[in-house]
């Protein structure tokens, strides 16, 4: 399947901003309930707290579906077009400013407790009171959002990672009230020893009277203390990095000028981006961001457009030229016609694919959802069952019942939620500032196992700016008729003989009719009531042109000589794509002498090509190689492209070409430049390695970790500290993608 969620008829897609969500489980369970709604396919994504809900049902209106998140007792806001800083950037900065409050009263609070529960020499007559006095508001007020979201949930029958935190908060608490008050532990002059391993009651600390030989209860106000800080300062890191996680995407989003200087009638009026419209003028000077896409109607300069599609030297433009909104004006003032503005523009557009690729999932994430959503019940009852065997086996009370609250503390699956989404959040931000749009999470498995890539040649081996060379005329007096009928096709070859005939002063026919286009063949029209057909023809130049004949009413009358030029880093690019174990070819509608000529010149076996290749023998081609057991990535950048961009495992379209393929890829390289192509591939694989290391390490801490708390060898503080780390890593592994 290559789209996280498969288009409907009729499709409406809507994205909510979801607030309250504090682990994977509670995306998993939102995720469900939403995809139990007829013609619903939902998918919540924790990372960037987003559901992202495609429709056709009348029943999943936007208040319906808000109003079925909100009853799971979580919110969700529907975020708005065009309004700076969106919904959940504010929702998230709200957030991490509570979760700040509460860790610097945590943190406070719970140093001195564990200090004199740890020091004997801290612990003065009555510490034990003065601890429980700064333990309540930790337990009561900083813990709140774990125990809010325990209780919601269990409305609701359903567990999450704050369930295991509330509980093993609330039970170290109420163990500790108990002692105080109903044991000994509140005797004045008691002393407490720490230890890293839980204790037995028989290494309970003793009064000053110790030849009393009085043994005291034990009381867990440090664990129930240190955990909640820990976890608090593991979510406030969580959250501060995951922000940063998208920081590329947000300086995406505001490369976007505020501000146009609107030209009319010689005037220039600065107006708001909002207000122009489609058709006006606008006036970039030197220095400027151009305001949004739009053609050059007067002047030349340079565009950086580093910012978009990470080429580093400015590309020169003059009249004629398209520029796209968001890139930088180096020196000339222009003049631009405005073609497509606010969400139309190439930048909205790409902001809005990264968004759609980091709100998906990766097949591998739904192995860690399907066990996040699992592995709560499972540890509250390997707790119970840890909690009543120790019980039975030592009669040590105590010690069942740190043993306990360890499995609860060890097992929360913090680390395991956050494996895939935060390392994809980042991987796609950095792909975008690259100018690679990566279109869904399934595209970096589809990467893992690719080893051949088929090239189109024209456009994409090549440069694709085509030059008429030679004109052979059989018959004379039939050129104006020939540019007529290639002057309505867009194909590179039809622009090249156009131009090259205007050249050479060729006038223009009177009437044009029927005319057709057939891919991959020809063009053909009736031009002065005659029928006039151009082609490929079945010669070809062994140099490596392209020769194309014209024939009026089934009678050739001239051969046009076209060539292109191979772009200069194919070579290299072929020898990079080589060395990541991946075998080139080309697959071209061309003759075979310009074919095996760029063959040849990159570096590609002529045995690897495919030549004068229609449209639909490119989707056979792309079949047979995969029924061979190949994994196949197609790069391409034309119309007749498409169908094959689609079949194959990964669909690589260039930027330059056609919108068709733009839509058919699932890479998309901004530039054309095909040296990023390389680029894309090892970047999305780093990204998938980063994933596969994060689930590695989650996994192994909780496979390596519950038989210690089960076998009663970790203290619950040390368990919290290491579960708190153990979140810290995955995120710390996930960034180092954006070096």
């Amino acid at each position: 399947m290559k789209q996280d969620l498969k288009p409907l008829v009729g499709e409406d897609t809507v994205v909510l901003a979801v607030t309250g969500m504090t682990c994977a489980a509670c995306a998993a369970r939102i995720e469900k309930k939403l995809n139990k709604i007829d013609g619903v396919q939902a998918s919540v994504n924790y990372a960037t707290s987003k559901a992202t809900v495609v429709s056709h049902a009348a029943s999943a209106e936007v208040d319906s579906l808000i109003a079925t998140i909100e009853a799971l007792g979580y919110g969700a806001i529907a975020p708005k077009v065009d309004e700076g800083e969106s919904t959940t950037e504010i929702a998230t900065h709200v957030h991490l400013l509570d979760i700040r409050r509460r860790l610097i009263v945590s943190a406070v609070c719970a140093l001195p407790v564990m200090l004199m529960s740890m020091i004997t020499a801290l612990q003065f007559d009555g510490w034990q009171w003065v601890a429980l006095a700064l333990a309540l508001p930790v337990v009561l007020w900083g813990a709140a959002p774990f125990h809010r979201s325990a209780w919601r949930n269990a409305r609701h029958g359903a567990t999450t990672m704050d369930t295991l935190v509330s509980l093993g908060v609330i039970a170290a608490m109420s163990w500790s009230v108990w002692a105080l008050f109903f044991g000994n532990a509140g005797d004045i002059g008691m002393k407490m020893n720490m230890s890293l391993f839980p204790r037995s009651s028989s290494m309970a600390g003793m009064t000053h009277g110790e030849m009393s030989g009085m043994v005291h209860d034990e009381i867990y106000l440090e664990v129930a203390t240190t955990l909640v800080a820990f976890l608090l300062a593991g979510r406030y890191f969580e959250v501060r990095s995951r922000r940063k996680a998208g920081a590329a995407l947000r300086s995406l989003l505001n490369l976007g000028s505020k501000e146009a200087t609107l030209w009319r009638d010689g005037v220039e009026t600065s107006i708001p981006i909002g207000v122009l419209q489609v058709g006006e003028i606008f006036v970039v000077r030197p220095g400027e961001i151009i305001a949004t896409d739009g053609i050059v109607i007067e002047g030349q300069s340079a565009i950086d457009r580093s910012m978009i599609t990470g080429e580093s030297v400015p590309v020169e433009i003059s009249i004629g030229d398209v520029v796209t909104g968001g890139t930088l004006n180096t020196n000339g003032r222009l003049l631009v016609r405005a073609t497509r503005i606010g969400r139309d523009t190439v930048l909205s557009q790409m902001a809005r694919l990264v968004e759609k690729a980091q709100d998906g999932k990766a097949p591998i994430q739904r192995l860690a959802d399907r066990v996040s959503a699992i592995f709560v019940p499972v540890v509250m009852s390997l707790s119970v069952i840890t909690l009543i065997s120790w019980l039975v086996v030592t009669g040590d009370t105590q010690r069942s019942f740190q043993a306990a609250v360890s499995v609860l503390v060890i097992a929360c699956p913090c680390a395991l939620g956050l494996a895939t989404p935060v390392a994809l959040l980042v991987g796609t931000s950095r792909a975008a500032r690259e100018g690679i749009i990566i279109k869904g999470a399934h595209v970096l498995e589809a990467t893992r196992n690719i080893d051949t890539i088929i090239f189109d040649k024209t456009g994409t081996l090549t440069t694709g700016l085509m030059t008429l060379q030679r004109i052979d005329e059989i018959e004379p007096n039939y050129l104006a008729a020939v540019k007529a009928v290639e002057a309505r096709s867009e194909h590179p070859i039809a622009r090249a003989i156009v131009r090259g005939l205007n050249e050479r002063g060729v006038g223009d026919a009177t009437t044009v009719e029927e005319f057709t286009n057939i891919p991959g063949v020809g063009v053909s029209a009736i031009v002065d009531g005659r029928r006039v057909e151009i082609s490929r023809s079945a010669n070809h130049d062994e140099s490596g042109f392209t020769v194309v004949e014209a024939a009026v009413d089934g009678r050739v009358v001239a051969h046009f000589t076209v060539s292109d030029h191979i772009k200069p880093t194919a070579s290299a690019i072929v020898a990079e794509l080589r060395a990541l174990g991946v075998r080139p070819m080309i697959v071209s509608g061309d003759s075979a002498g310009p074919v095996q000529h760029v063959a040849k010149s990159v570096g590609i076996d002529v045995r690897e090509t495919r030549f004068a290749v229609l449209p639909a023998d490119k989707l056979r081609i792309v079949h047979e190689l995969q029924a061979t057991g190949a994994s196949v990535a197609m790069v391409g950048d034309g119309v007749n492209d498409a169908a094959a961009l689609v079949a194959a495992d990964l669909g690589i379209a260039m930027g330059t070409g056609t919108d068709a393929a733009m839509q058919a890829g699932d890479l998309t390289i901004i530039s054309g430049d095909l040296t990023v192509v390389p680029k894309a591939l090892a970047l999305s694989r780093r990204t998938l390695r980063i994933i596969q290391a994060n689930l590695f390490w989650a996994f192994a801490y909780n496979v390596a970790a519950l038989p210690l708390a089960v076998a009663g060898l970790m203290n619950p503080v040390i368990a919290g500290l290491a579960m708190a780390l153990s979140s810290a890593f995955v995120v710390a592994n996930s960034l180092r993608l954006r070096r």
